[in-house]
């Protein structure tokens, strides 16, 4: 048993080592040609709103605020200014989101985003994200890349640039939360779970969370004043620090290098952020730092792929913070269905055989 866990480890280094590798430092040159592009977009986009800042800064060879989706789609969070005149309201009635409203006796004047307040108070998402699409559309225009980038125009008001016929970027204005937690997130940590620790905790809530302005689709469907008020709550550096430690790093990308070559399937059922998800509920199952030992990546690994093909036969991936809200809600059943008998095939072969990960 334990020398054909070690064979299994033995293959998973070396698939990380060769092919996990190689699809980082592919993304990270991808990121760098598109991140030109963007701060180039942005920059126009500035000089026409002044409140719309530029974020997307290079620290420590990554960028603040930008998020893989997969090796060709990518998202860039913009950090907006001033949301202290606010009170964050977080009442659970719209999963997965939250909506801002004018502090009581603020005026609305006090506001730097004064006109896209509603007449009830709330800073209205969807507002700030038309004026935001109308700059960015004006701003590629004019920017010197404009022939390698163009606004992708879609019954939608996010904002989505398509940079030389290859790669989708979706740049998402945002209010970056710190110092307080979501109530909706309230149940986290479970207390009857060592993991991760009260250290961790603190760091992670301190963290806090974003508010990005983007279309939620839990809210699909319900055209209502709430759903274009509404902003998406979103944990990327909460998870992030999460899964520090360990094999866990090394197990996600692992996880994501087979999604990228052998799940990418028709109806998108699966992207690298259920990846990221499963691997955090893994961190809850077995909560000794000891379980992340590498000699035990086969184990996660076999572990996650089978917990992601129960979720796909459910047809329910819950958010690791907000359990309310699926993240396979809107995916065709057939897509998930697909999914699951794909990613079954993947598990078997690679707990059978672990030279085939060569292959794979």
């Amino acid at each position: 048993m334990i020398a054909a866990q070690a064979k299994l480890v033995y293959h998973l280094n070396k698939y990380y080592n060769e092919k996990c590798q190689a699809r980082k430092a592919a993304i990270a040159k991808t990121i760098r040609e598109v991140c030109k592009v963007v701060s180039d977009v942005l920059k126009e986009v500035e000089v026409q709103e002044p409140r719309f800042i530029s974020s997307l800064n290079e620290m420590d060879n990554r960028y603040e605020g930008l998020e893989v989706i997969s090796p060709t789609e990518f998202e860039v969070v913009l950090y907006l200014n001033q949301m202290g005149v606010f009170n964050f309201v977080d009442d659970g009635s719209l999963p997965g989101c939250a909506v801002l409203k004018l502090s009581d006796g603020r005026k609305r004047s006090m506001s730097l985003w004064v006109e896209f307040i509603t007449a009830s108070g709330y800073l209205s998402a969807r507002k700030i994200r038309s004026r935001f699409q109308t700059l960015v559309a004006q701003a590629v225009d004019k920017c010197s890349y404009r022939d390698v980038v163009k606004m992708m125009v879609a019954d939608t008001s996010e904002v989505k640039l398509r940079i030389r016929d290859r790669y989708v970027v979706q740049i998402t204005p945002a209010f970056k939360c710190t110092g307080i937690w979501p109530r909706s997130a309230a149940h986290w940590p479970l207390p009857h779970i060592p993991w991760p620790g009260p250290n961790r905790v603190a760091e992670v809530k301190a963290e806090g969370f974003n508010l990005l302005s983007k279309e939620c689709h839990s809210l699909a469907g319900k055209q209502s004043s709430a759903e274009s008020d509404a902003w998406v709550l979103q944990f990327a550096e909460a998870e992030n620090r999460l899964q520090m430690g360990g094999c866990r790093k090394k197990c996600l990308s692992i996880l994501k290098t087979l999604r990228d070559r052998h799940l990418e399937l028709p109806g998108q059922p699966l992207n690298n952020y259920h990846m990221k998800t499963l691997v955090s509920y893994e961190c809850e199952k077995h909560p000794r730092e000891s379980d992340w030992d590498e000699s035990c990546l086969g184990d996660r690994l076999n572990g996650i792929l089978l917990q992601l093909i129960s979720c796909l036969q459910c047809r329910r991936c819950p958010h690791y913070f907000l359990p309310n809200l699926d993240l396979f809600q809107g995916k065709p059943h057939s897509a998930l269905e697909n999914a699951a008998k794909q990613t079954w095939r993947l598990a078997r072969e690679i707990l059978t055989n672990p030279k085939s990960l060569e292959k794979l």
